[in-house]
């Protein structure tokens, strides 16, 4: 397996010098977000580090650069939207970047992009359902063309008022993930796992490793504290952060142990990244700096360093 990070929580850093902290943290990969240039509302969103749209061959020649130089690679490119908004010009957007980030990733060599399925948080999964396969039956065969797996995240997306009741991202269980693979089977299509997800929703977050080891493309490290004693106060219909907290891995509820004992014995190698999300560690460029380096001195106790960089 190979340590990485998600670049999302260094926005206001290039290419290089997310490459540069990368190395000098000892991360062997980087997620690199590639959302289209400009401003988002919401928290590690609207982050470019690649600009997906504007690659060209000089792009390419210097991102690769880069990374021979500082001696890392990419697990993925990352865009995370909501490609199901019931607003048709946002929905448009969004597919249109996905392929975008899909003709991307084919065009430096790398073999996966994560992104989120997106859903109509105010219709049901069987409503959303028809818009789910007419968006991505295409979006998946476009993958297929271009040599490109697509690795689903598993976040509900469902903590703020506008994302509720049912949330930003369909793919949030092994019940839709199983519906999701029966109806688009195909091997490019598959999941970026994140055990914080089910472990606030109370579910079992070792399971899907070995119930969907074949579709797990990419994993991403983050931990999630659990504050019982506000869970019994608000209740599991309540908006999630006001009983949950997002942490740096070993700082919350996952068994990190039986988490990567599981893992390796399903035969995963590939990218485990870290995903900074924790506010602790947010109010400066030295602490997410900071965020990075505990996390990988947690994390190497499973992943050990090699000499491949």
């Amino acid at each position: 397996m190979q340590l990485g990070f998600v670049s999302a929580i260094l926005p206001e850093l290039s290419f290089d010098e997310i490459c540069c902290i990368g190395v000098g943290e000892g991360y062997d990969c980087i997620e690199v977000m590639c959302w289209p240039p400009g401003k988002a509302e919401r928290r590690y969103a609207g982050v470019t580090h690649i600009d997906a749209a504007g690659l060209d061959e000089t792009g390419i020649d210097t991102i690769r650069a880069s990374l021979e130089r500082h001696k890392i690679a990419i697990s993925a490119l990352g865009y995370y939207p909501n490609p199901l908004a019931p607003d048709d010009t946002e929905s448009q957007v969004a597919q249109d970047h996905i392929r975008r980030v899909i003709r991307a990733t084919s065009a430096l060599g790398l073999s996966t992009m994560n992104t989120f399925v997106g859903r109509d948080w105010n219709r049901s999964v069987d409503e959303n359902w028809p818009d789910f396969l007419r968006v991505w039956k295409p979006l998946i065969a476009f993958a297929e063309e271009c040599g490109v797996r697509v690795g689903i995240e598993n976040c509900p997306m469902t903590f703020t008022r506008d994302e509720w009741p049912g949330g930003k991202n369909l793919a949030c269980s092994p019940a839709i993930w199983r519906r999701m693979f029966e109806d688009i089977p195909s091997h490019s299509f598959g999941l970026n796992y994140d055990p914080s997800h089910p472990t606030w929703m109370q579910m079992d977050a070792i399971a899907p490793l070995r119930d969907f080891r074949d579709r797990i493309f990419h994993v991403h490290a983050k931990d999630v504290r659990v504050d019982r004693h506000l869970l019994d106060d608000v209740g599991i219909l309540a908006y999630p952060l006001q009983f949950h907290t997002p942490k740096l891995p070993g700082l919350g509820d996952v068994d990190w142990g039986q988490f990567f004992s599981v893992l390796t014995s399903t035969g995963y190698d590939g990218p485990v990244c870290v995903e900074v999300e924790d506010r602790a560690y947010e109010g400066s460029l030295e602490a997410r700096k900071l965020s990075l380096r505990q996390s990988a001195r947690f994390l190497r106790q499973y992943i050990p360093a090699t000499d491949l960089r």
